[in-house]
């Protein structure tokens, strides 16, 4: 008989105040994490925290802000308006309530739905908010997003504004850690998006004066771009272009000052509006790809009540650039709205980059060069992979090497759909035995499996011709569906699984090479990771322990050195059978982003890692390589 619960009146809940944020956590801050990943909770309890500060600089109030994050414990201090006294509890701990649904208060905000600070506040161990209001102050403190003090004062000495401080809690994020480098990246793009504002982390004080112009020649560009940045810049629109000889494309993409890593209608309508545009000033169809082939740039729109897609506000969704409740003349309400997102960034690109291409001639023939050889070298490529692809039918053996998942956009499927798509992935591993194992103990509804033979070649040294003429990789491309263009992707996590051995690391740092030579924005856009597995188990007759570290291992072994135990060092993955590998590749499995910051020259990544082997590259193995010997069952 199965379990039935009785569906009854006190089985319906009303969750008070901000419970529901630490039920529900992702729903307002997306993933948790440790810290390790730039997109993990603890940034964005950051940002939100941030991003009212930033506001109050927009509507003109405090030209400097403060940031402070020591053991862990973050403060945020602005000069603004500082919160009406007598709000400051309700601000922060009582959600859909805030200044920012007042558009003559904050016109083109980040934070919009009153949810930003109550999320921080239920989702810290310790919260604490002051605001300084004409030499008075008024503030609290909370644990958990309970109140547990507050007051006003005299505070005659202060300026105005906000100071919140705040303590993630571990409770709800585990062991973590603020990366310095993450929330300096974070702090540099708000500067470059807000010219004139000041921002100070940990002592060390940020201030652009070219906006965006910066950014690009400061973060984005790896060697010399092929003409100066060219800058746009217009009411409520930012833009940057330029083009360099590297691969693909490298474009941020920011909101009101929200960096859209995940892009949305206004990047896609930057992307359009370049080949668009290009296409018409020379009057020659070129393919769009050609255009935007080495593309360096970046875009930042403001508008009222964007769109975002999730509370993180990682990607903007279909939007106008604002819309507005009025009346007729008869009194009878009606809404105006004005030109969409794609409309507006089309129209100012297409008419200022053209104006700018017919005053700037010396770099026309710069870029109609750049173009046509993009457009030579494709075709090249799509002949020498046409050719690949139908030899391998006529073989089957792309059948063989890739072993796929059953739903992945798939129109037909289920209601788990977009879950499917969300979480499908394939593994790119090596070997008959690996791919064996995945292969059996994967989720065969969205994960799927691409089999490696032996070591692809070293991209970096090769040209595109010659890796397209490789078998392994020309068949990794097409199992990706990146042929023609990035966007084609079809699969939204691309994980590379390999052993824990010398030609397992070798393996996975060819793979990394390929992709980040010759398709780098799948890194930049979070779609390239490195499966973790365990590298011990220590067991005994009651349970099994696995250890991804020494230090794992050797606190198993004291946990569980009453008794008779087992150590097991994991070499190599098919070493693992089927039934353990499900628990390690399932909702839980451990995996590391690959990442590319904005300051990073991919090209000195990859000439230090798979250049010619130089000294300073041999004294980094020795600094940092454990050997087998160290990994050996001491313990037994």
């Amino acid at each position: 008989m199965p379990n039935v619960t009785n569906y009854t009146d006190d089985k319906i809940r009303t969750l008070e105040g901000v419970e529901h944020v630490r039920l529900r956590p992702g729903m307002y801050i997306g993933r948790l994490g440790n810290g390790n990943n730039p997109g993990d909770g603890i940034y964005v309890l950051l940002k939100e925290i941030i991003d009212n500060s930033v506001d109050e600089y927009s509507m003109g109030h405090g030209k400097e802000i403060i940031v402070d994050i020591q053991n862990n414990e973050v403060s945020v201090r602005d000069f603004g308006r500082g919160i009406p006294l007598d709000s400051v509890i309700k601000a922060v701990s009582i959600l859909n309530t805030g200044g920012k649904f007042d558009d003559k208060v904050f016109k083109k905000s980040v934070g919009l739905n009153g949810v930003g600070s109550k999320a921080v506040n239920a989702l810290s161990e310790s919260f604490y908010v002051s605001s300084f209001r004409d030499g008075e102050k008024s503030w609290a403190h909370f644990e958990r997003g309970e109140l547990k003090d507050s007051g006003k004062e005299q505070a005659a000495k202060e300026k105005d504004g906000t100071l919140v401080k705040f303590t993630p809690d571990t409770m709800m994020f585990g062991k973590y850690e603020y990366q310095s480098e993450y929330v300096e990246q974070m702090v540099k793009n708000y500067s470059y998006l807000k010219k004139g504002l000041t921002l100070t982390y940990n002592g060390k004080s940020y201030q652009s004066e070219n906006g965006l112009l910066d950014l690009v020649n400061e973060n984005l560009l790896s060697g010399e771009p092929l003409y100066p940045p060219i800058h746009l810049i217009g009411e409520d629109i930012e833009v940057v272009l330029t083009h360099n000889n590297e691969h693909g494309e490298n474009i941020s993409s920011f909101v009101n000052g929200q960096n859209t890593r995940d892009g949305g209608t206004h990047l896609a309508a930057y992307r359009e509006a370049i080949a668009k545009t290009l296409k018409d000033f020379f009057k020659k169809n070129y393919e769009p790809s050609d255009c935007r082939q080495g593309v360096v740039g970046a875009i930042s729109i403001l508008i009222q009540e964007p769109n975002f897609e999730g509370q993180t506000k990682t990607k903007l969704g279909s939007n106008y650039m604002w819309e507005k409740q009025t009346h007729n003349e008869k009194g009878l309400p009606k809404l105006d709205i004005g030109p969409t997102i794609r409309s507006y960034v089309n129209d100012f690109i297409s008419k200022n980059l053209d104006n700018y291409l017919h005053i700037h001639k010396e770099i026309v023939p710069i870029i109609e060069e750049k173009i046509k050889a993009s457009q030579k070298e494709r075709e090249e490529i799509s002949s020498i992979q046409k050719k690949t692809r139908e030899r391998n039918r006529k073989t089957a053996v792309y059948n063989r090497k890739l072993r796929d998942c059953r739903y992945h956009y798939d129109d037909k499927a289920n209601d788990n759909t977009k879950d499917y798509i969300e979480n499908s992935s394939i593994f790119i591993t090596e070997g008959d035995s690996a791919s064996g194992t995945i292969t059996k103990a994967r989720n065969a509804n969205y994960q799927a499996v691409f089999s490696l033979r032996g070591k692809p070649i070293n991209s970096y040294k090769e040209s595109r011709r010659r890796v397209v003429e490789n078998e392994e990789l020309n068949l990794l491309i097409s199992a990706l569906g990146v042929e023609d263009d990035i966007d084609n992707l079809r699969y939204n996590n691309i994980i590379i699984a390999t052993d824990a051995d010398d030609d397992g690391m070798h393996i996975r740092m060819l793979v990394l090479t390929f992709i980040m030579k010759y398709y780098p924005e799948l890194i930049r856009r979070g779609h390239v990771f490195i499966l973790q597995t365990p590298l011990f188990r220590v067991r005994n007759k009651k349970e099994n322990r696995y250890c991804y570290s020494i230090e794992e291992k050797d606190k198993a072994v004291s946990e569980l050195q009453n008794g008779k135990f087992e150590i097991t060092r994991f070499k190599g993955l098919g070493e693992i059978s089927a039934d353990e590998f499900a628990n390690f590749i399932n909702e839980d499995m451990k995996l590391d982003t690959v990442q590319i910051s904005d300051e990073e020259n991919i090209s000195e990544i990859m000439e230090f890692y798979m250049g010619d082997n130089t000294p300073e590259r041999q004294r980094f193995i020795r600094a940092n390589l454990r050997s087998e010997e160290e990994l050996q069952d001491v313990n037994l």
